[in-house]
């Protein structure tokens, strides 16, 4: 048993270095190549950061295990909001009034809806993976022209958060790379992210069999933790340096893309069964968990240290009703 566990914590932590060595070398050749940065951040870095979850969950289907690839969706995205945005909140405090992140959010929403509505007819299939990566296309359609169009206006181009991005500001991004630096990195994403995800899969379904707990459940709090861990310390650095909208906005696009980039991709590769238990509960947790960043979101208020503290005791209470 500890072997299996020492096993999926080294999964863990190959696959997380692999996802930010893939982001490096991704982003650096397409800015070598002249690609846009504002096109870089809404593609390459987006995907790059949720290739962990992508590897794992078509690991787990391949493996037989499909209640660990909507496991770890699903209980990313509670961890992301209650977990995530809730220690940042608790350490230093997000002052989110003066983020706009209304559209995203509205975006996120409709996501969540359709992610819940589609599983309630499942299993996910070929066709359900269709529907939500047309919904991705238009979400980054959408972005792209939003975008442009503040940096296109003289009044905003202080104000919107993608006004003034230049290359430098994009995650992995170094002028100074050198090229052969950039195959390496990407040599090392290619090569360390099946690796890590095949070991992670391989010794959580082995910790869920010896213990006889439901893959689904390993997915829910294990994995899902676990493939929080860079959101989670991309919002407490932006929460200490005073960069609400950094974190607001992380939260919001990664839940995005797990739901409809990971499942929409993960189905090609085969079919996922929706456990009951899934249906019944963890479902509306991920929807209530959505619907707490409304007030954030749509309102003046801010995430002070008594919300972190309300945000991590959610968690700490749905972690507890899961393992009971």
């Amino acid at each position: 048993m500890v072997v299996e566990v020492a096993l999926a914590g080294l999964g863990l932590v190959i696959l997380l270095l692999a996802g930010d060595a893939l982001v490096k070398g991704a982003v650096n050749l397409a800015l070598r190549l002249g690609v846009p940065a504002l096109l870089v951040s809404l593609t390459i870095v987006a995907f790059g950061t949720s290739a962990p979850e992508l590897l794992i969950a078509i690991s787990a289907i391949l493996d037989g295990a499909p209640g660990l690839a909507i496991g770890n969706v699903v209980g990313s995205n509670i961890a992301n909001v209650l977990l995530v945005l809730g220690v940042p909140a608790l350490i230093a405090g997000l002052d989110t009034s003066h983020c706009d992140t209304r559209r995203n959010y509205v975006f996120m929403l409709i996501g969540t809806l359709l992610f819940m509505a589609l599983c309630f007819v499942g299993p996910l299939t070929h066709w359900h993976g269709f529907l939500l990566l047309g919904l991705l296309a238009y979400v980054l359609v959408d972005t792209w022209r939003t975008a442009k169009a503040q940096r296109a206006r003289p009044d905003d181009a202080a104000s919107g958060p993608a006004a003034e991005e230049t290359s430098e500001d994009l995650e992995g991004a170094d002028p100074s790379i050198s090229g052969w630096k950039i195959g390496v990195f990407l040599l090392l994403g290619m090569i360390g992210l099946p690796l890590g995800a095949d070991l992670l899969v391989d010794n959580a379904v082995e910790i869920a069999t010896r213990l006889n707990v439901p893959e689904t459940v390993i997915g829910l709090t294990l994995v899902a933790i676990g493939t929080s861990l860079p959101e989670l310390a991309t919002t407490v650095s932006a929460a200490l340096r005073r960069q609400a909208d950094v974190a607001l906005g992380n939260v919001i696009g990664s839940n995005m893309f797990n739901l409809l980039a990971i499942i929409g991709i993960s189905v090609q590769v085969g079919p996922i069964p929706v456990d009951p238990a899934i249906l019944s509960f963890d479902l509306w947790a991920m929807l209530a968990a959505t619907l707490l960043l409304a007030p954030f979101v749509f309102t003046k208020i801010q995430m002070g240290k008594r919300v972190g503290i309300g945000l991590t005791a959610l968690y700490a209470a749905y972690l507890i009703v899961l393992v009971t």
